[in-house]
């Protein structure tokens, strides 16, 4: 029967989800000797070798109707035929139920094979294991021919799918997790004792060590007092190994067991031989961006941060300038005995330039330098030393601090400075530009003391300011209100740029460098000193009328 436009469609969107690796279902839809021919709505039926279908027995396990799982291999191989595979459809059902039993404790059965070095290999549902010699049984077995060939439980100790590494433990099987058990185990144990276990499990945080029937706890802080990444750096499976038991929690059956416990503290040793101050030979152990680990003695490390490896780049890249197992000479900046921390400097051990120039150079000095770079904020000059000092752009120019322009200044150009400050402990220079000349309003102020009047030209005016050039870099300001005595409604009415004005100094603003000005006042000084020119005219006049000057007038007038 030909397929609908709808049962095409949905075939074809089904055919574009699919991928090799997928696993799928399928359906019997016939058997041969050979082959399992298998339909799974692909493009073409795909046939399996029949091998894949037996169980242990070599019997046939299924039959023409039934649905199986299986994984694509090739959508296509060439021929338009599409390769399907019904072991590894097993063989992933397998290891999900391996990796689960690790989590949850579920015993598993399985099939002893062959004896090999150092135990025995285990089918487990055509999926091969590990079962150590050391786990085999409750007590040590040195027959162990009867076990091969037989089928057995086993508890799973590890399942690594990405190294294919299973083990699994018919010891731990055998034992049991029952409370009655480990109770009595844990009823034989006492704090500080040193027990044997065997390592039946490495995680991430720790060691698994079996202590006969029952589980205890070697977390990877009790390894060792160096400091590692994963047990399995010191620890193998299967080991047996000797452990002190650090804790016992009765309600819960848990047992807490150190190994580096069984050696002496180095941090004892340290704070002994080690102050701070103290300089060192130390070997890099590890490398990272925000510092170097040092190797101050077997089992402990130090950090030197990167703003404590150079003094004038607070902010190196350690990778490229060390390299694991190099040995550098090391200062003890600070040693912390709760957090057992240690703190280290390279620069320390290094010439401080900040130091040296504060002895070579003073303040009000003069300075050559290179200019290393230009922000919105000022200049960075690299000084001797190859310390950086900045020029802050209000130590630039006279001028106010909008007006200044650095494109003047180009990068790597030489410059001269004048040293305003040193603060080698924070190791901050500040230079100045400006302060190799006088200040031209500092000394037209000098010159021109308040109620001063002076003459400038007018170079903006708006509705209600004027700003006018007094001299070089110099401005005075005249407000509206500073214009007359009668009301102005706006500037630009009376004045003009290019305008020459003659006003009076009233004030000044020496955050903006600018000198009030006042035409008004001007006037009105002029004004009184006018009067009181006319008054003292009129008291000289009035002096010289004397009683004979009176009389001869009047002589002389009568005469007429």
């Amino acid at each position: 029967m030909e397929q609908t436009f709808e049962e095409l469609f949905e075939s074809s969107q089904y055919n574009q989800n699919i991928k090799p690796g997928q696993i799928i279902e399928a359906n019997v839809i016939n058997i041969t000797a050979d082959h399992a021919v298998l339909s799974a709505g692909l493009k073409s039926e795909s046939f399996v070798n029949i091998n894949q279908f037996k169980d242990s027995d070599g019997e046939i396990e299924v039959n023409i109707g039934d649905t199986v799982k299986v994984v694509i291999e090739e959508i296509e191989d060439g021929e338009g035929q599409t390769k399907l595979s019904r072991q590894k459809a097993k063989n992933e059902a397998t290891w999900s139920k391996l990796i689960s039993a690790t989590e949850t404790g579920e015993i598993i059965t399985g099939l002893i094979q062959n004896r090999i070095k150092g135990g025995f290999m285990v089918l487990i549902d055509d999926v091969t294991a590990f079962l150590p010699g050391s786990l085999v049984d409750v007590r040590p077995v040195r027959e162990t021919q009867y076990l091969e060939g037989t089928v057995s439980e086993f508890k799973v100790v590890k399942a690594d799918k990405s190294s294919n590494n299973i083990v699994v433990s018919r010891k731990a099987a055998l034992l049991g997790d029952s409370e009655e058990n480990r109770g009595e185990m844990l009823s034989k144990l006492n704090e500080g004792d040193v027990v044997e276990g065997i390592i039946k499990n490495l995680t991430d945080y720790g060691a698994f060590i079996d202590l006969g029937g029952l589980d205890g706890l070697l977390h990877i802080t009790d390894i060792s007092w160096k400091k590692i990444k994963h047990p399995s750096e010191l620890l193998n499976i299967a080991e047996k190994i000797q452990v002190k038991i650090i804790s016992i929690d009765n309600e819960k059956n848990r047992v807490s067991l150190g190994l580096k416990q069984l050696e002496d503290d180095p941090w004892e040793d340290l704070i002994k031989n080690y102050e701070i101050g103290m300089r060192a030979a130390c070997t890099i152990s590890n490398i990272t961006d925000y510092g170097l680990f040092m190797e101050i003695e077997d089992g402990i490390e130090g950090l030197v941060h990167v703003s404590e490896m150079d003094w004038t780049n607070n902010n190196p890249n350690p990778h490229k300038i060390a390299n694991v197992g190099d040995q550098v000479e090391v200062m003890i900046l600070g040693i912390d005995k709760e957090k057992r921390r240690v703190s280290l400097g390279i620069k320390q051990c290094l010439p401080n330039p900040w130091t040296d120039f504060a002895n070579e150079y003073k303040e009000n000095q003069k300075i050559k330098g290179t200019i290393k770079s230009i922000t919105d904020f000022g200049i960075f000059v690299e000084l001797n030393g190859g310390i950086d000092g900045l020029v802050h752009i209000s130590d630039v120019s006279w001028e106010n601090d909008e007006d200044i322009d650095l494109s003047a200044y180009k990068k790597s150009d030489e410059i001269e400075t004048m040293i305003l400050a040193i603060d080698s402990n924070k190791q901050r220079i500040s230079l100045g530009i400006k302060q190799l000349d006088n200040d031209p309003f500092q000394e037209y102020l000098a010159n021109h003391p308040k109620n001063s009047t002076v003459t400038g030209v007018i170079t903006e005016v708006d509705e209600r300011n004027a700003l006018v050039t007094l001299a070089e870099k110099v401005n005075g300001l005249l407000n509206i209100s500073e214009v007359s005595r009668d009301k102005v409604e706006d500037m630009r009415s009376s004045f003009r740029p290019n305008d020459e004005i003659e006003a009076k100094i009233v004030g000044y603003d020496k955050k903006n460098r600018t000198i009030k000005l006042s035409i008004k006042a001007k006037e009105e000084t002029e004004e009184k000193e006018a009067l009181e020119t006319y008054k003292k005219d009129e008291k000289e006049n009035i002096s010289k009328t004397s009683l004979g000057d009176l009389l001869k007038s009047k002589f002389v007038k009568d005469k007429d």
